[in-house]
């Protein structure tokens, strides 16, 4: 099973950015999947999770900044970020599991992507 992230990079405040995370190997359409950014010297803070039969959960916090979507026909599941801070700076991962008991707690995920960087400099 496999997860790979993209999409990531540096950008200015205000600009948007679109995180994509595809899975592999494993049946994604029987998987939630949920977006986690990790900052340094942050603790890791789940941002969206979206479920098999397309329901979404978004952090208080982030409602109405971002989007998370899923095409099941290219085993992706998107997270559309808008009007980015320099505090949205930080490593994006995603991550997959049948069931997840909590949904933005790391620890009820099997599988993960390594990330990728998102930098918004003011």
């Amino acid at each position: 099973a496999q997860l790979t992230e993209s999409g990531g990079g540096s950008v200015q405040a205000g600009e948007s950015l679109r995180l994509s995370c595809v899975a592999s190997n494993y049946p994604y359409a029987d998987y939630s999947i949920t977006w986690f950014r990790q900052a340094p010297g942050r603790a890791s803070e789940g941002l969206a999770t979206i479920h098999t039969d397309g329901r979404k959960y978004y952090a208080d916090s982030e409602k109405g900044r971002i989007t998370i979507s899923r095409d099941n026909t290219e085993n992706t599941v998107y997270l559309q970020m808008n009007s980015l801070k320099p505090e949205d700076t930080a490593m994006y991962l995603c991550a997959a599991d049948p069931s997840p008991w909590e949904f933005f707690y790391p620890g009820a995920y099997k599988i993960w992507g390594r990330g990728t960087q998102v930098t918004v400099s003011s």
